[in-house]
């Protein structure tokens, strides 16, 4: 969770901050509107956030996104007109909550719909997880808006077959990232003038790799390189990087990566019969 204007910094931050790091917490003030009937940080994240924190660490609280990426990811909700959002990996169900409360300003009820669907399925392996993000879904008063399936993500991107959503986000384990995008266009989940957006695309070990051709190999890390160790190099820099090249060539789709936080793809499709 990368700090933000609404972690409220101190006087003495704002004293010795930079020029971008004062720029992206003003940019992220601006971007928060008080006088939504329905807020744009839901009020109940910073708890979410704090009982992360005294349950799992700081460091693995901020597996989840920010306010500011959380606000962004509303107005992308709110800019497609979506209805239904799938989300592949939610943790402890933050960017859940933001996406339940921007189909909320785009008037969507809540509810399952008349197949059993509610708006936004969340996908994810872990119960302990899961039963964490229900929990803090009844707290926010989006539980209607929400469905949690556990289990494997690819097992369950294909019995969603059939379904469609307006909104796909993916942020789970990084070396499966271009299966689950595959997935989602062979099974048609995205539906005509929809979104992917993608999390964590410019992690540190995949920037490191920006002068190496694809594919990568798999036993060692290319001599184009930096410094990093294998296992960042084999979990997280290949994977993305490979992925990265992947939608940035593929004539499917136009991909757009916003430099900020660890990095957000943009993608939509240009054809998906």
């Amino acid at each position: 969770m990368g700090s933000d204007a609404t972690n409220n910094p101190t006087s003495q931050y704002y004293r010795t901050a930079s020029d971008l790091q004062l720029r992206n917490f003003y940019a992220a003030k601006a971007s928060i509107n008080t006088n939504f009937a329905i807020p744009s940080i839901p009020s109940t994240i910073p708890k979410v956030y704090d009982d992360s924190v005294a349950r799992f660490g700081k460091d693995t609280a901020e597996l989840a996104i920010s306010h500011f990426q959380g606000v962004i990811q509303s107005f992308f909700v709110g800019l497609v007109g979506a209805k239904r959002v799938l989300e592949i990996g939610t943790f402890t169900g933050t960017s859940a909550i933001y996406f339940a409360s921007a189909l909320k300003r785009n008037g969507v009820k809540g509810g399952p719909d008349d197949n059993g669907d509610k708006p936004v399925i969340c996908l994810d392996i872990c119960e302990e997880f899961a039963q964490i993000a229900r929990d803090n879904f009844k707290e926010a008063e989006v539980e209607d808006y929400i469905e949690i399936i556990v289990g494997d993500a690819h097992e369950s991107l294909a019995n969603l077959e059939g379904q469609q959503f307006d909104v796909i986000f993916i942020d789970a384990d990084k070396i499966s990232y271009m299966a689950y995008f595959e997935a989602a266009i062979e099974k048609k989940l995205l539906a005509k003038g929809g979104l992917f957006i993608i999390d964590n695309t410019a992690l540190r070990p995949a920037i490191q790799l920006i002068d190496c051709q694809t594919p990568l190999p798999k036993d060692k890390i290319p001599e184009e390189g930096m410094d990093d160790d294998f296992d960042s190099y084999r979990d997280f820099g290949r994977p993305i990087h490979e992925f990265n090249e992947h939608v940035r060539q593929d004539p499917r789709c136009e991909a757009i990566m916003l430099p900020i936080f660890t990095g957000v793809t943009l993608l939509r499709l240009l054809d998906n019969n």
